[in-house]
């Protein structure tokens, strides 16, 4: 019997006992509601509730939207509700009916020290089914120290076992073996596919805007889907429904300004954020003709409304629009940006039943413009995505059920070429592809005793290739065996997947759990690059008639244990990943702007293995973590390395990195982080011949070499500024490598200019010792 069916055995009776616990429970009524900041109106996220009497105590914690619900026995409780830098706010109700409560926290002016852990209620880690999961707040992220001082959601994710970055100045990471592309980014639930500006150097991410951060790296829950390795969920402020609030901030190469307030007041708010670097006006002021005219420039903006018609019904419109713009006068032009809209309708069917209903759409392009005299030409590509999702959650007794579905429409255009005047390039016109992605899902966290916590469920998946267009079928040696077209709107090709995803939490007491989980993943659109990490020009394809979706099952197993009072935090999670499908290019392909790209394509098989160390301090005047990574990952195609396994680029077997963040006073902050991880795996020559006066390499196994390890010390300073009621400022100091350690980008190789008939390697490296300093105000 297949895996699939043979785990439906087993999942259907533990759906059936739960319904029949929420039907056949004893009299009980639900306490639920609301946590708001006091202050500002914003929803509290992860917030803590614990309702106590003489005999029980439960507790839970706020969903996505600030809303909770509870369903306990008649009796006296105390309603404690706590959420890290505010202050706990308590009530006694007497429960003889469901009761609907409104809360509001006020800020904590006595709480002096960082705190890390500000989205977790004490214990989550070890009580929570949930394993892979890492949660960050703004005031971790704020306290990380980056380049040019920039405060950066990727780069500090970067700092996470399991998590690899994309090199010295990237903001590509993979995640347990995943290639850049099976991380699925969502701002606001609108999915991003380049969240990187200036190559690289920054994320798409203003934290200015940013509320919330969750990456989830195992154990994906079945809300989430459509890609293999992990899920980035990335929520922007809603705004200040009380008062109007101005922020922003003054650095070396960028500023940033938001801008929020009510519209109504405590019903309806706004938020905009905006960010810009000025080195394009910096080059235009210099007296180097070379450098005048040239573009090197970004900038984003983030946009949020909101309005609430009562207590049951919310709705909500966000938006994203970035642009890079990137060239050098009379050679060439690079432009690329990414543009998300999400509408939002919350609704509170009852004090048990929640619903989420979303409008998404997003669009990602870049334009290449080269003006040479010979190659005089436009390059051009898009992803449009159009979303329909439609989430629900039921609170039953020790139940939290979640289930929905969604529809997503995809329009790509793959690499156009388009020529002016004389040029040697031809143009070239390739076919729109169309595809549709269909997902139901439903599944349950359970609270089994007080020791045994289940979340498990389902979800089932499916994409059809859409018309109109021509579809080729190709051997194994690229040669078309079968052409199928399709009219406009047909159905064609079609697959269906069924994923299952568990996790159990065994709780041995109350600092001490083993945590199990298993899910599958599936993933329809596949990105096609021969650079080790993401970039703007990168071309995306469908699963299509010949292309099949990728495929990962995964299984972790982990140890979590809390000391001090939860003070500090130790975790050593394992995991074995197995991928199918997963796709290569041909030696010497040609990717960009190729009708018949899918014959340059292999297919094959992955896995990758790992184990993960990590030891956080919560509390005190000193915090911060230390992760470690041991982990392999390799890839196996018939048509590479005799079909043997051999690594992947990303492959890297140690990552070790070290965050501190130090209090020193109220108004003084230090931070740092060190990272050393081994280089990844590359392809060097193994020899060399000559043919009319040039040099030609020739290469025998991929991946067979290593470049040199990377390892960088960062660190920063804040200065608060005087305690003000309606000002405030701060001003930040960096160090970006601060050992000026010139760690590698890239290495090539030449023929020696010293040394006739010898080789040489070149190294590149970007960056040596950086400064930055930052102005920040508020009012």
């Amino acid at each position: 019997m297949p895996f699939n069916l043979r785990f439906l055995r087993y999942l259907l009776p533990l759906l059936f006992i739960s319904f029949s616990n929420f039907l056949t429970a004893q009299e009980r009524y639900t306490v639920s509601g609301t946590v708001r900041d006091k202050s500002t109106g914003e929803t509290l996220i992860g917030a803590t509730v614990t309702l106590k009497d003489s005999a029980t105590s439960i507790n839970t914690s706020t969903n996505s939207y600030g809303f909770f619900s509870l369903t306990v026995k008649p009796s006296q409780y105390d309603v404690f509700i706590s959420y890290v830098g505010y202050q706990t706010s308590q009530q006694k109700i007497s429960l003889n009916k469901s009761t609907a409560l409104r809360i509001e926290l006020a800020s904590s002016s006595e709480l002096k020290e960082v705190v890390i852990s500000a989205k977790n209620r004490p214990g989550e880690n070890i009580r929570s089914p949930q394993m892979g999961l890492d949660k960050l707040d703004m005031k971790t992220i704020s306290s990380v120290p980056v380049l040019f001082g920039e405060k950066d959601i990727l780069k500090t994710i970067q700092l996470l076992p399991g998590v690899k970055s994309g090199g010295e100045g990237n903001t590509g990471f993979f995640v347990r073996g995943g290639a850049a592309d099976q991380n699925l980014i969502l701002l606001d639930e609108a999915t991003v596919y380049n969240s990187s500006h200036l190559l690289g150097f920054f994320s798409t991410f203003n934290s200015d805007a940013i509320k919330d951060v969750n990456l989830y790296k195992g154990g994906m829950p079945a809300q989430y889907g459509g890609r293999l390795s992990s899920v980035l969920d990335v929520k922007m402020d809603d705004g200040n429904s009380k008062n109007f609030s101005v922020q922003g901030g003054i650095g070396l190469i960028a500023s940033r300004l938001k801008v929020e307030g009510p519209i109504v007041k405590n019903k309806s708010s706004f938020m905009i954020s905006g960010r810009r670097t000025y080195l394009d006006l910096l080059l235009k002021a210099s007296p180097d003709p070379d450098l005048k005219g040239n573009t090197l420039n970004f900038y984003d903006l983030n946009a949020k409304f909101n309005y609430r018609f009562d207590d049951k019904n919310t709705v909500y419109l966000s938006g994203y629009f970035g642009q890079d713009n990137l060239g050098i006068k009379n050679l060439f032009d690079n432009d690329w940006g990414n543009s998300t809209a999400t509408l939002r309708y919350n609704h509170l069917f009852n004090d048990r039943l929640f619903s989420n209903t979303s409008v998404i759409y997003n669009k990602y392009n870049y334009n290449i413009r080269v003006f040479s005299t010979n190659n005089n030409f436009t390059a051009k590509s898009l992803i449009r995505d159009y979303n329909l999702k439609e989430d629900l959650q039921y609170y039953g007794n020790k139940h939290i059920l979640r289930f929905g579905v969604n529809a997503l429409h995809h329009r790509l255009q793959p690499s156009d070429i388009e020529t002016t005047g004389q040029s040697s390039v031809n143009s070239q016109s390739i076919e729109y592809r169309y595809g549709l992605e269909g997902a139901a899902y439903v599944s349950d966290e359970w609270q089994i005793t007080n020791w045994l916590n289940v979340l498990y469920g389902t979800r089932f998946s499916s994409f059809t290739v859409l018309g109109p267009g021509t579809f080729k079928t190709y051997d194994g040696s690229g040669f078309p065996v079968s052409t199928q077209t399709y009219d406009d709107h047909e159905f064609g090709k079609s697959y269906f997947y069924l994923e299952p995803r568990v996790s159990a939490s065994f709780s041995m007491n109350d600092q001490n759990s083993i945590k199990l989980s298993y899910n599958r993943n599936t993933q329809n659109i596949h990105i096609l690059s021969n650079s080790g990490s993401s970039t703007p020009t990168d071309q995306y394809v469908l699963s299509s008639n010949n292309i099949k979706p990728e495929l990962a099952d995964q299984v972790s197993a982990g140890y979590f244990k809390n000391l001090a009072g939860n003070a500090w935090e130790f975790s050593v999670e394992t995991y074995y990943k197995w991928l199918q499908n997963q796709i290569d290019y041909r030696d010497g392909a040609q990717l960009i702007a190729n009708a018949d790209v899918e014959s340059q394509l292999l297919y094959g098989k992955g896995r990758s293995y790992g184990l993960e160390l990590y030891a956080k301090k919560n509390a005190g005047k000193l915090v911060g973590w230390i992760s470690y990574t041991l982990a392999r990952t390799e890839r196996k195609f018939d048509k590479i390395n005799n079909g043997n396994y051999f690594p992947a680029r990303y492959d890297r077997l140690h990552d070790l990195s070290v965050t501190g963040v130090y209090n020193l006073s109220k108004r003084w902050n230090f931070a740092g982080s060190f990272i050393y991880s081994t280089g990844n795996a590359v392809t060097y020559p193994a020899g060399k011949y000559e043919i009319g006066g040039m040099t030609t390499y020739y290469y025998t196994s991929r991946n067979a070499n290593r470049m040199p390890y990377t390892s960088r010390l960062d660190l920063s300073a804040t200065l608060e500024g005087k305690e003000n009621k309606k000002f405030h400022s701060s001003w930040s100091f960096g160090v970006y490598n601060a050992l000026n350690r010139k760690n590698p980008y890239s290495i090539s190789f030449r023929d020696s200019e010293t040394k006739p008939g010898t080789t040489e390697a070149v190294q590149v490296a970007l960056f040596g010792i950086i400064p930055s300093v930052t102005w920040n105000f508020k009012f």
